[in-house]
């Protein structure tokens, strides 16, 4: 589908093939992309994470708070400079994870809805957020963050290399390791995986960790990371999916954004667009599942 609708742009749309856009495309996903992989990890487990949004607010928030001198920053130096970095990232996956693990606690060990508890746990965290702002911004940066933020390597910016990284990394983890593969097995049936010997509320609750050490770089994203993962081939039943398809999900979104823009359509478009390729994987997957179980 991806390498469809991108030949499609290239041939219907003047200025759209080319390197630079290319580029963009790869740019603007690397935000929806990272945090794409943890919610796909928990929905490959057979559940689902609503929170990701609000922890990456409070997650950008936490290091806005520390590393920022101007609004509610403390403007907090480390020597040498380069420290920062490696803090900001500690800070900001801290505080992701410490979300994921009440998540997964609620969900795995006190069996709560994990709709319910996702849910509620995105509407207290965003609380949070505006009641440590007290509705104010944190405001300049430290130069060393910012340089980490902007810096470019071979035409891309360090952070698109770095969402590469992360698919790449987790993609071998999901194919390669145990905790991968018996996520897929968790999702597939939960109570077999169980009788089997393996530890399930073990891996779900690490799940529910990465879902929040994954969310700490975006904000306003959470149903176009559900969109990616559903168009990726990732079912909301659990247990199918692989990540290179989640990537290809998010490809696809910044590749139909990038169109949009250039064509100057109204940005409504782009949720219409949206929906129907949600609406469309949902219905693939359902045919899917139709298939597999005449098959079975």
């Amino acid at each position: 589908m991806l390498v469809f609708v991108l030949a499609v742009f290239s041939t219907l749309i003047p200025n759209f093939f080319q390197l630079g856009i290319f580029a963009n495309i790869v740019e603007a996903s690397s935000v929806l992309g990272v945090m794409s992989i943890g919610l796909a990890l928990v929905i490959i487990a057979g559940h689902m994470d609503l929170s990701v949004e609000s922890v990456a607010a409070l997650s950008a928030m936490a290091v806005g708070i520390m590393f920022c001198s101007s609004g509610i920053g403390l403007g907090l130096q480390l020597h040498p400079d380069w420290l920062m970095v490696p803090v900001s990232l500690a800070v900001a996956l801290a505080v992701g994870a410490i979300i994921g693990v009440i998540n997964g606690f609620l969900i795995v060990r006190l069996q709560m809805s994990a709709f319910i508890i996702t849910l509620a746990s995105y509407i207290w965290v965003r609380g949070l957020v505006l009641v440590v702002s007290g509705g104010r911004s944190a405001q300049d940066l430290a130069p060393t963050i910012r340089w980490f933020g902007i810096q470019r390597l071979a035409g891309l910016p360090l952070t698109a290399w770095i969402a590469v990284g992360c698919f790449v990394a987790f993609s071998l983890i999901l194919a390669k390791t145990p905790f991968g593969r018996h996520l897929v097995m968790i999702g597939g049936n939960e109570t077999a995986t169980f009788r089997a010997g393996i530890r399930v509320n073990r891996n779900l609750i690490i799940a529910f960790v990465l879902a929040g050490a994954t969310a700490n770089l975006g904000v306003g994203l959470l149903f176009n990371a559900f969109a990616a993962v559903v168009i990726g081939g990732v079912s909301l039943k659990g247990g199918v999916g692989t990540l290179p398809g989640v990537y290809a999900g998010v490809l696809l979104l910044s590749a139909i954004n990038t169109a949009i823009n250039l064509m100057a359509l109204p940005a409504n478009f782009t949720q219409v667009i949206h929906g129907l390729l949600v609406l469309a994987a949902v219905l693939l997957d359902a045919f899917k599942q139709t298939i597999r179980q005449r098959l079975a």
